[in-house]
Formats: structure tokens, sequence, C-alpha cells
């Protein structure tokens, strides 16, 4: 049985026992879009498969750095860090690569976790799309560096000084994917062998800079494969003697790093919902109230979208990422960009996540924010022509400009508690708090060498 056609509890069963296999991996994606998981015996797992398992609930509880939120109300000291439930997602199931030979499954919480679950969040606006008769495809692009580094090696340099897979900025380069042919076949046969096929992949502007368009799929399934390219991407280059980072912005000398999303619509029997082509740009009706709702809400929902101190540093004039909630047809200096096509390809672009947000949190926000546009009929600001950087806008479609003013506004916001829940927006929220102070508390290069001597 190949991994991939495994569908049920009894077909992962089946092929556990076919392959001889005493022990599977399993993993659960945190608020941060980290991968946690262990390798659990087949006994134990075959458990699991019928009536989950339990997973320390601290995993819901601490950054990306195992330190725990001292905010949060769910778990903590308080509770003392009992199980979560945890369900096994059998269709999940992939051939683990390199010399592991053995399978993968991914996971998510149940019961009360599921309610700040990322992977739940995102399957509860696709089920308020579904008992709309609506539902969602995506397909998921990131920009990330590759340097010729090791984790041990950049702790050393201080993340200074770092080589970078190759010099200089040659965007589109087949001089570059030809020299460096060994990283990009190794990305590319990951992605056949994992189940997240790349459409492109190619040399961007900046020096190590790749980019690689996912296929798209069910947004679920979507959100999936975008979070296992991310995860194994950078196991492969750790393998290879390589790193590969999708911060926000590494350097403030090149381009932050995007993740932008293809987004399109179709009705549940099978229907296409974006495509007008009697309207500009054929735009449909849906479609324009759905990318008004993405406008109007982006400012309230921008730490789902921007979910760290760095994602802050990309969101600047004339660097390739919005700092307004503009519109556009066909307009990269927007942050929304509607893409033309026929009743298959119409679809629109969201521009203004970077590569380090969650997957599925990024994508409940984009999505709801489209449906709550579509329920209430909402109509855009006028559409941008030209440099949208170059132009004024309405206080209203200003992005906050630091992750804890976006905190802020999305705490209050009645639209994501009602979208998301109560439970998922406190806990959510109190995290980015989290990592706002904790960056407060860091003593920058910049501050030392400013005030040190001189102040």
């Amino acid at each position: 049985m190949e991994a991939r056609s495994v569908k049920t509890i009894e077909d992962a069963k089946a092929i556990v026992d076919q392959r001889q296999l005493t022990h599977v991996k399993v993993g659960v994606y945190d608020v941060d879009g980290i991968l946690r998981g262990k390798y659990m015996s087949k006994q134990k797992f075959f458990s699991a498969l019928e009536k989950n398992f339990g997973f320390c609930d601290v995993v819901l509880g601490w950054d990306m750095r195992d330190q725990l939120y001292d905010n949060v109300t769910y778990t903590g000291w308080h509770t003392g860090y009992p199980d979560a439930p945890t369900r096994i997602i059998p269709e999940s199931c992939r051939d683990l690569p390199f010399e592991e030979n053995g399978l993968f499954f991914l996971c998510e919480f149940a019961d009360e976790a599921e309610t700040i679950c990322p992977r739940g969040i995102l399957k509860r606006v696709l089920k308020r799309a579904a008992d709309q008769g609506l539902e969602f495809f995506s397909g998921f692009e990131y920009e990330f560096f590759v340097f010729n580094e090791t984790p041990d090696s950049i702790r050393e340099k201080n993340y200074q000084n770092l080589q970078p897979m190759a010099p200089g900025e040659f965007g589109y380069s087949v001089i570059r994917n030809s020299v460096g042919s060994e990283t990009y076949q190794a990305i590319l046969s990951l992605a056949e062998a994992m189940d997240f096929p790349l459409e492109g992949l190619h040399e961007e502007t900046g020096p190590g800079v790749l980019e690689a368009a996912i296929g798209y799929d069910e947004a679920l399934l979507a959100a999936d494969k975008a979070s296992l390219f991310k995860t194994f991407t950078k196991i492969d280059a750790q393998r290879r003697g390589q790193l590969a980072t999708f911060m926000a912005k590494w350097s403030p000398e090149y381009p932050g790093q995007s993740g932008h999303i293809h987004i399109s619509m179709r009705g549940t029997d099978g229907s296409p919902k974006f495509f007008d082509g009697d309207k500009p740009g054929n735009m449909s009706d849906v479609m324009r109230h759905f990318v008004a709702g993405q406008q109007k809400l982006m400012p309230e929902l921008l730490a789902m979208i921007a979910p760290t101190v760095n994602s802050f540093r990309r969101l600047i004039p004339g660097f390739w990422a919005p700092t307004e909630a503009s519109l556009g047809i066909d307009n990269r200096t927007c942050a929304l960009r509607v893409i033309p096509g026929d009743e298959k390809s119409q679809r629109m672009e969201f521009r203004v996540a970077a590569s380090d947000a969650n997957p599925y949190i990024v994508l409940a926000a984009a999505l709801a924010a489209g449906l709550w546009g579509i329920e209430n009929k909402a109509e855009p600001d006028a559409l941008v022509t030209g440099n949208a950087y170059d132009q004024d806008f309405p206080e209203h479609l200003k992005l906050p400009s630091t992750l804890w003013d976006a905190a802020q506004r999305f705490k209050a916001s009645s639209v994501a508690r009602d979208m998301f829940g109560d439970a998922f927006v406190d806990h959510y929220a109190a995290s980015r708090e989290w990592e706002e102070r904790e960056f407060r508390k860091h003593i920058s290069d910049w501050e030392l060498a400013r005030y040190f001597e001189i102040i």
C-alpha cells in the first residue's frame, strides 16, 4: 500500500502491519507553526487511532523557544500542564524521506484544545463556508534564504557574516539554479516524495534566496502541505550541511521574504464563484464582496497574518510589502491582488503575509475576512492603479505598525471573536503580547553602539 493511499483508520493499521514497522512518527503544529512530535510504538499508535492520545498541552502554552507563556488561561502552572486529547489524521500518512524509512502522520488537537488549535481554527472557518455552500482552494508561495551554514555555525558567528548559497542579486537565474542544482533537485525531489509538489522553484532577487510555489489544493490540505514544506525543507537543508530560514526579514539590506497565498472559491456543487466575464477584472459580485471583506478586516486581523516582531520589519514601503490594505487588479504593489482569468483560473493573491506566518492561521484569517465580506455584502475602497506605495490611503486602511498594536486590534475585534471564538482570540492575542514583551527585554547591537559610550 502507498502511504498517500491511506484514508481510514483501518488503512493506517494495515500499512503499518504491511511494512512491519515497530514505530511511526506523529506530529502536531503549534501556534507558531512549529511541528512538535515524537515516535510512537505500533501498539500505542493503533490505540491512539481508535480513541485519540494525550499530548502535553504545554505545546499550546509555550513559545518557539519553549518559554512558558505567563498570560494565558487555557494552560499553565495553574492547570498543571495536563495532556490534551489529540487526534491522528489517517489520510495525512506520508513516507518519511532520508534514511528514516518510516511513516509520518499529522495530528490535531481535539475537544477543548481544538478551540485554540491552528488546524482546528481553519476547519472552523471552512465549516462556516461549507454551511453556505462554499469551498476554497489555495496555493502557498514561499521565499526563503539558504545558507552554507549549520545550526552550530550560525551561533558561533552570532548570526553575522553568514555565507549564502550564492552571492549577489540574480533573480530567475539559470546559472544559479544550475550551479546549485543539488539544492534545487533535493527540494524538488523532497516535495514530490512527501506530496507537497511544487509548481515552480526559482532564484529570487537576493543572495541565496529561493521562491517555491506549492501546487494548489483544497484549503485545509493546502495548509497541511505548506506547513510540511516549511518543516521538511529546513530538515533537508540541515541534513545536507545547509540552513534555510523563513524569517520575514533577516537583513536590512534585502527585501523581506513573502508567504503569498492564492485563493479561489467554488460552490460545493463545483460551480465557480469568482468569475464573471462581464465585470472589470472578470471579478464576480461574490469575489468583489470577498476581497472587500479582506481589505476592511486586514488591520484588525493583522496579528494572525504578521505574527512576529520580525514580521513588521518587512512591512515598510518600497520593499514589495504593503503597509496599507490596498487592493488592485493584477497589481503586485497591493496587499490584495485580483488575478483575472477564466472560470477555472480566476483567483486572488493575498500578498501581505510573510513566510514566517503559520499557514493554518494566516489562511484562516484570509478566508474568514472574505466570508465576512460576502455575508455583509462589503464593497471595496477604490481599486489602486499604479504604485500603491506612492499613494495616500484613508486611516481605516492603514495597518498596525507593531505586533503589540496588532494584538490589541485583534483582541478588540468582534468579527474575530465571531469567526474564531473567544478562546482562540484571547489565547492567540496573549501569545502575541508575550512575543512583543520578550522582544522588549532584549538590548540590541544598535542600542549598544548608539548609546553605550556617548549618551
